[in-house]
């Protein structure tokens, strides 16, 4: 079994302190860093962080709540980055009553999906990813931030076995069944030139079970079956950029069934034109991005992704953010 256990109480009642507005001190470290999506990219203090983040999200959506949909520790195996880190994955929900970066409030739920990675040292945090969907919860106020996506747009459920959150310990060789999975899947894409014979779905089969679901960021969506990823989201993606550069991953872990990373940035692309109905630039753009994974059997089945938009297209000199808070919601 694996022992991450004294990892995932210390993240635990980090929760507790973040989801009731209390301070983070003795959970963090002194030098903590923080790493959010646009606007808030890295901060650098537990009480910075309270300040900047999670106390004016409090002031927006009242009443939060945290609904939890996966949650896993492991051993980070990329090299030079050791350690153990704490993941997560859900929604924050609260009742939308005062506005939040500009979007103005609908009185209504609002959930804000999101992915977390959490670093634990002798006892306390020192470093945190939280990656969080903007856009959806734009969308979910009524405004539009990008053209009609390629996939569907909803609130995104959890995994459909519904055994994502291991509070418990695990069988070690189930995680390591799961992160060979990922890594199987990464070096296969990153290999990839667009010289190969074979079609893109022939090549996705050796990562992915025919079933699988790719749970994508608001502006792409989601998308269901080998044959409707390549064609709603795969495809459009490798024709949209070129220049693709891998930057590597932070952490890359797995417990169980389930297994993530994140890198910041992961990707470094120049866009063709098209793709999320944006034009072609000259301009080099990050792509900032949380995935998490469940694998049945020897593949993936399930994968969430978590995509910073408003930092890449705000690189492309187009600032979403701005430009949707400026208008009024219809």
């Amino acid at each position: 079994m694996t022992n991450f256990q004294s990892e995932k109480q210390i993240v635990r009642k980090y929760f507790e302190a973040v989801d009731s507005g209390s301070s983070l001190d003795g959970l963090v470290a002194p030098d903590y860093l923080w790493r959010g999506f646009h606007p808030f990219n890295e901060i650098q203090g537990g009480e910075a962080v309270t300040t900047r983040f999670w106390q004016p999200l409090h002031t927006a959506l009242t009443s939060l709540q945290r609904r939890l949909d996966i949650f896993m520790a492991g051993d980070n195996s990329i090299e030079g980055h050791e350690g153990v880190w704490v993941a997560s994955m859900g929604h924050l929900m609260g009742l939308f009553d005062r506005p939040w970066l500009g979007i103005q409030p609908t009185g209504k739920i609002a959930m804000l999906r999101y992915a977390e990675f959490h670093k634990v040292e002798s006892g306390l945090i020192t470093e945190t990813a939280m990656y969080f969907d903007i856009p959806h919860l734009m969308m979910q106020a009524g405004l539009n931030p990008f053209p009609p996506q390629t996939g569907a747009h909803m609130v995104q459920p959890g995994p459909m076995n519904h055994d994502g959150v291991m509070f418990d310990a695990q069988p070690g060789e189930e995680g390591i069944k799961t992160l060979a999975a990922i890594d199987y899947m990464v070096t296969d894409i990153k290999d990839w030139k667009g010289g190969r014979i074979e079609s893109l779905t022939d090549e996705l089969r050796r990562s992915w079970n025919e079933d699988m679901v790719w749970w994508g960021p608001a502006g792409i969506g989601a998308t269901y079956t080998i044959e409707r990823y390549a064609e709603q989201h795969s495809g459009p993606f490798r024709a949209g950029f070129k220049n693709r550069i891998f930057n590597g991953h932070i952490c890359r872990m797995a417990e169980g069934n389930y297994g993530g990373f994140f890198g910041w940035p992961n990707l470094t692309l120049t866009p063709t034109g098209g793709f999320m109905g944006m034009p072609a630039s000259e301009l080099p753009g990050d792509m900032r991005v949380i995935d998490m994974y469940r694998r049945d059997g020897d593949k993936l089945t399930e994968n969430w992704i978590f995509i910073d938009l408003l930092h890449f297209w705000k690189m492309q000199g187009v600032d979403i953010l701005d430009r949707m808070t400026r208008v009024p919601r219809t």
